[in-house]
């Protein structure tokens, strides 16, 4: 299998590991940045349904791990201009995709530790809640950055179409908004919320489409062995 359609499946594997782990999150009941949630309301969500919880937790690792041979395999597909140099924008993407996994590290790592302490010590929920909204608000930007960078590398490559590169520019807005506002949201509700749930949604859809690319074009002659 070419490295690109590897890449490709990735992604598409990729998304739906992140729709199946927030179909988890919202079965248990855990509150979406656009809710209001009381500090009981959130305890008690995460003491009754620290099962489901942490079944969405235990599927992120390979998930980040499907995302950094997605982001490779864009890299790989944009490929070098005449004087053989990579594209400085699918570089821009690339960082976007590993600094979100970095982060999104931090925001799952902090789930389980408000697990930990509604269990143990719901004292100190309040804390770790605040901790956790900020994280998941700022995390948005590293996916605006992936996007405005592999959209704009692959226009400038003619590898992906305009109505792609605009799904991922109007995205990359979105979440930008999201995570410049999200300051506003810690110890209560972003007022634009939903314009990062919406943000979020599209990423999903360029991902997908750019992962189609990819496994199509495959034009690269590195293969797994």
């Amino acid at each position: 299998m070419r490295f690109a359609r590897l890449a490709g499946v990735a992604g598409i594997g990729f998304v739906a590991i992140l729709v199946t782990a927030n179909v988890l999150l919202a079965a248990a009941g855990f509150p979406t940045p656009s809710e209001a949630a009381s500090v009981d309301e959130i305890t008690t969500v995460l003491a009754a349904s620290s099962g489901s919880l942490r079944l969405a937790s235990a599927l992120l690792p390979a998930a980040w791990l499907l995302a950094t041979l997605f982001a490779v395999g864009v890299c790989v597909c944009l490929g070098r201009d005449e004087r053989g140099r990579v594209d400085p924008w699918s570089l821009v993407g690339l960082a976007g995709v590993l600094m979100q996994s970095v982060v999104f590290t931090s925001v799952e790592a902090t789930r389980l530790a408000l697990m930990s302490a509604a269990q143990h010590e719901p004292g100190g929920v309040a804390g770790l809640w605040g901790l956790h909204t900020a994280l998941f608000g700022f995390n948005q930007v590293f996916l605006a950055t992936a996007l405005v960078g592999f959209s704009v590398s692959g226009i400038r490559t003619a590898v992906i179409a305009r109505w792609h590169a605009g799904i991922g520019f109007v995205a990359a807005a979105l979440l930008f908004v999201t995570a410049t506002t999200s300051p506003y949201g810690v110890g209560g509700v972003n007022p634009l919320a939903l314009f990062g749930l919406v943000g979020w949604l599209l990423w999903l859809v360029w991902i997908v489409a750019y992962s189609i690319i990819l496994i199509r074009r495959a034009p690269e002659p590195f293969a797994v062995t």
